[in-house]
C-alpha cells in the first residue's frame, strides 16, 4: 500500500522543533482570542464602553453607538458616562451608596464605579439618555480594568438594553394588579352581603366564610376553614344531607336549618345552595348562603295567630248579623207593613202633616231594610260565602224581569224604560239572582238620578278578543257625573252624582256590590258618563 503524501496545505507539526510547534499554537490561541473579544466588544447588543481611571472615554463599541446615538468620535477623550446617564438617579446612587458604605461619595461618575473600584461585584439598573435626548432602562456591569501591578487603569462599562425586560415586568405589575383588584372586588361582594356565606369541598368541610358566617356561628374564619360544616348547626344529619342533596341535585332552595352559635344562640335560617366548578368543569364544591329568617318565622306565627284571631272575629261577626237581621228585620217589616195599613185602612181621613208622618216613617223603614240587606250582602261578599250558582241564563228573561220590575218606578216619574234585546236568544252561564241584583242595582240607579227623558236596558253579542262575549248596558239620560267624582264611583258608602248639599236616597252600597259581585262573575262593570247629559254602565260576561 503506498505511503500518504502529505498535503502541502496543512502544517506538518512532525517537521518543526517543539518550541516552534509551542510557538505556532499560542499565536493561533491569541489570533482566536483577539477575534473572540473583537466579536464581543464589536456586539450591536451589548453597549461597551472603556474609560481611563478619570472615568473620561477611551473606547465605545458599535452596540453603544447603535443604542446611544453618539458615534465614538462624538465621546471619545471628552466626557464619562455619567453625563449620559439620568443626573438624578446618579445624585439617587450617589445618597444611597453613602449611607450603605458609611463614607461620602459624590455625585458623578465616581458614584458609578466606587464599588467595582474597591473590588466589589457591581450591576445596577440606570437610565441612559441618548443624543435625540430620548432615554431608555438599561442594566450596567461594571469592573475596573488593572495593570500587571493591579492597579487601576480604567473602567469598563457592559450596558443592555432593559426596556423589552421592563416593559414585560410592567405588564406583570399590571396584571397583578388587576388580579388583586379582582381579587378585592370579589371579597368586597362577599363580605358585603346580609346572608352567611360559605364555601365547603365535596366532603363538607369549610373553605371559605364570610363575616355573617362568623357572626352567624361565634368562631373566627380561622376556626371555621377546615371545620365539617355539619358542626354549626342543631341537627348534624340534616345539616349533611343538605350538601349531599346539593351534590345530587345541583342546587338546593329555601332549607330550613338552625344554626347554633358557640354560646349557644340558636337561628333558624333559610339555606340555599349550589355546586361550582374549576375552569375544566371539575367539581370543586359547594357554595352556600344561610339567610337568617328568625323574624320572618317569628312574623308567619304572630300572622298564624292573627288569622285565627281574625277567623273567630269573622265568625263572631257572622253570628252577630244573622242574629242582628233576624231582630231588626221582624220589627222593621212589622213598621211598614203597619204604617201601609195606616196609610189605607184608618176609618177617617188623613190630615196632610198624619199622611206625611207616616209616609216619612215608611220610607225610613224602607231605607233602614235595605240598608241591613245590603250590609249583610257585602259581608257576605267580603268573607267568600257567598253562595253561586251558575247555569244556563236566557239573556232576555232577565232583563224583561228586571223591566217588569222597576218600569213602574220610572213610569211614576215620567220616564220610558226601553228595553233592547236580540230576537234570537243568547244566553249566559251566570247566576241568576246576581245577575238581576246588578242590573236591577244599575238600572235603579239611573232612574234615581234621571230628571226627563228615559232609561234604555240593552242585551247585545260583542266580539272580545276572539270570544263571544255578552253585554248588558244601562243607558240614562240623567245628571250625568263629574270628572271629579268618577274615581270613587264603586268606593263603598260613597253617594256621587247629587248636586251639593243633596244626599239622595240610598246606602251608598249599590255599585260597590255590583262591581263586587260582577267580579265573583267573572266580569267588570265599566261605566261612561257626561255630565249634565247623562252615563252608561256596561257588564260584560262570557256568553254560554
Amino acid at each position: 500500500m503506498p505511503a500518504k503524501k502529505p498535503d502541502p496545505a496543512v502544517p506538518d507539526d512532525t517537521a518543526r522543533t517543539p518550541d516552534v510547534v509551542t510557538q505556532v499554537r499560542r499565536e493561533e490561541a491569541l489570533l482566536k482570542a483577539g477575534a473572540l473579544q473583537a466579536a464581543i466588544f464589536n456586539s450591536a447588543n451589548f453597549s461597551s464602553i472603556a474609560t481611563d481611571e478619570k472615568g473620561v472615554i477611551q473606547l465605545f463599541n458599535v452596540g453603544a453607538e447603535r443604542m446611544l446615538g453618539y458615534t465614538a468620535a462624538e465621546v471619545l477623550n471628552k466626557i464619562t458616562p455619567a453625563e449620559i446617564s439620568d443626573p438624578q438617579e446618579v445624585i439617587a446612587r450617589a445618597k444611597a451608596l453613602s449611607l450603605e458604605l458609611e463614607t461620602g461619595i459624590a455625585p458623578g461618575f465616581e458614584a458609578l464605579v466606587f464599588k467595582a473600584a474597591r473590588g466589589i461585584e457591581d450591576i445596577y439598573e440606570l437610565t441612559y439618555i441618548r443624543k435625540d435626548g430620548s432615554r431608555f432602562p438599561a442594566v450596567v456591569s461594571v469592573t475596573a480594568l488593572r495593570d500587571a501591578q493591579s492597579a487601576i487603569i480604567g473602567y469598563l462599562l457592559i450596558g443592555t438594553d432593559n426596556t423589552a425586560r421592563k416593559q414585560v415586568e410592567a405588564e406583570q405589575n399590571q396584571l397583578d394588579q388587576r388580579l388583586r383588584d379582582q381579587q378585592f372586588y370579589t371579597r368586597s361582594l362577599i363580605e358585603s352581603n346580609i346572608d352567611a356565606l360559605m364555601t365547603t369541598d365535596p366532603r363538607g368541610i369549610i373553605t371559605d366564610t364570610n363575616k355573617q358566617m362568623e357572626a352567624l356561628t361565634g368562631c373566627t374564619r380561622d376556626e371555621l376553614i377546615g371545620a365539617p360544616f355539619k358542626s354549626y348547626f342543631t341537627d348534624p344529619e340534616r345539616a349533611e344531607a343538605a350538601i349531599k342533596r346539593v351534590l345530587s341535585e345541583k342546587k338546593l332552595m329555601n332549607y330550613e336549618l338552625t344554626a347554633r352559635a358557640r354560646d349557644g344562640t340558636e337561628t333558624v335560617v333559610s339555606y340555599n345552595a349550589t355546586t361550582f366548578y374549576d375552569r375544566d368543569r371539575r367539581l370543586q364544591g359547594v357554595f352556600a348562603a344561610a339567610r337568617d329568617v328568625t323574624d320572618r318565622k317569628r312574623f308567619e306565627q304572630t300572622l298564624q295567630e292573627k288569622n285565627v284571631e281574625l277567623e273567630n272575629a269573622n265568625l263572631a261577626k257572622d253570628r252577630f248579623l244573622a242574629s242582628m237581621s233576624h231582630e231588626l228585620r221582624t220589627p222593621l217589616n212589622a213598621i211598614i207593613g203597619f204604617t201601609g195599613t195606616l196609610l189605607m185602612k184608618l176609618p177617617g181621613p188623613l190630615s196632610k202633616d198624619q199622611e206625611h208622618q207616616l209616609r216619612t216613617v215608611q220610607a225610613s223603614g224602607r231605607h233602614l231594610l235595605s240598608l241591613i240587606n245590603d250590609l249583610l250582602d257585602l259581608a257576605k261578599i267580603e268573607s267568600g260565602k257567598v253562595e253561586l250558582r251558575f247555569e244556563h241564563v236566557p239573556c232576555q228573561a232577565v232583563v224583561e224581569e228586571v223591566a217588569q220590575t222597576l218600569r213602574p218606578l220610572a213610569e211614576a216619574k215620567g220616564l220610558d224604560f226601553e228595553v233592547v234585546a236580540p230576537a234570537n236568544e243568547v244566553a249566559l252561564q251566570t247566576d241568576r239572582r246576581a245577575l238581576s241584583q246588578i242590573l236591577i242595582n244599575l238600572a235603579n240607579n239611573a232612574i234615581k238620578f234621571t230628571a226627563k227623558g228615559g232609561i234604555r236596558l240593552v242585551c247585545e253579542v260583542v266580539p272580545d278578543d276572539g270570544r263571544g262575549m255578552i253585554e248588558l248596558s244601562v243607558k240614562d239620560t240623567g245628571i250625568g257625573i263629574r270628572e271629579e267624582d268618577q274615581t270613587k264611583l264603586f268606593e263603598a258608602f260613597s253617594q256621587v252624582g247629587a248636586a251639593p248639599g243633596h244626599r239622595h236616597e240610598g246606602t251608598g252600597l249599590g255599585l260597590h256590590l255590583s262591581q263586587k259581585l260582577a267580579g265573583l262573575l267573572g266580569g267588570r262593570i265599566s261605566f261612561e258618563s257626561d255630565y249634565g247629559k247623562g252615563s252608561t254602565f256596561r257588564l260584560r260576561l262570557p256568553a254560554s
